[in-house]
């Protein structure tokens, strides 16, 4: 199967390269958000694609977009990709783009943590705490925390490491109120997500959101949603309190690459065949596993 590790829109401009989207202006109210099949790890572009992955994440953003919309609203505009760009483009586009509005995104990244793994798990044997929030004594890694948990971070350029911050400099970047509707939002968000993916055995150990306002000061749920990139997934009949569960997510090729030697400085190794068919394998089942 083809992968798109780049694209070359020429019909329209582009406004920004990230890791995974490559972003295009169409007016002054409108951007393109593509999807390519790159894929980062420890902050590093990988010079291997996964094929798909991009049409995976879109599809699961867009489900979720659509389900959440009664909570909070969002970029979608509506528009279709392929009325946007020129003819010999719209395979660029097919599957793996939105028609977003524009919006000032705001400077922190909203991470919700249901349960108690990664660097929380880290942080709380350190320390008892996750981002300087306390917890119970006595949790194990995979427990599931006693309520969500808001845990904010800076958003950090392409190359450098987000960095957790507390409530209290969430306020400061923010504003009091404005931090306060951020987290109120980023915990329904994921509450009624979690639900939902239980149902579909996923359990949806943690996330990240982002979010902008409009013109009008409307907070609107922007780039992503509840991927396997931004949320670490685990399958509900896998999960054990004690260890990590596997992961429908880049959790396999992170294993690969920790087991490789690799310094996690750029560049980053070429993927091998087999673990890029694996990973393209974890990714399609958290699609099919969600919407059916």
């Amino acid at each position: 199967m083809d992968a798109l590790y780049e694209t070359s829109i020429k019909s329209l401009p582009l406004i920004h390269k990230g890791k995974v989207r490559d972003i295009y202006a169409i007016d002054e109210k409108r951007m393109l958000i593509v999807t390519t099949d790159r894929l980062s790890a420890f902050d590093v572009v990988l010079p291997t694609p996964i094929p798909a992955k991009g049409k995976v994440l879109t599809a699961v953003s867009a489900f979720w977009f659509d389900k959440l919309k009664s909570i909070l609203p969002n970029q979608l505009t509506g528009d279709k990709p392929e009325d946007v760009v020129a003819p010999e483009e719209r395979d660029q586009v097919d599957g793996r783009a939105i028609v977003v509005k524009r919006l000032k995104a705001l400077p922190v990244e909203a991470i919700v943590r249901g349960y108690l793994v990664g660097s929380g798990w880290a942080d709380y044997r350190k320390t008892g705490r996750v981002c300087g929030i306390a917890l119970p004594a006595g949790l194990q890694q995979a427990d599931r925390l006693p309520e969500p948990l808001f845990t904010p971070s800076t958003k950090a350029a392409v190359g450098e490491h987000d960095e957790n911050i507390d409530f209290a400099q969430c306020e400061q970047l923010l504003g009091k109120e404005l931090a306060a509707q951020v987290r109120a939002a980023a915990l329904a968000l994921y509450t009624t997500a979690a639900e939902y993916a239980l149902t579909r055995g996923i359990i949806i150990a943690d996330t990240k959101f982002e979010f902008g306002l409009d013109e009008n000061g409307t907070l609107t749920l922007i780039d992503e949603a509840l991927t396997p990139d931004s949320s670490r997934f685990w399958p509900a009949d896998q999960y054990k309190v004690g260890s990590n569960p596997p992961s429908f997510d880049k959790q396999y090729v992170r294993d690969w690459l920790t087991g490789s030697g690799w310094n996690k400085q750029a560049p980053g190794p070429v993927l091998p065949a087999e673990v890029v068919k694996k990973t393209a394998e974890k990714y399609a089942e958290a699609l099919k596993r969600l919407l059916g």
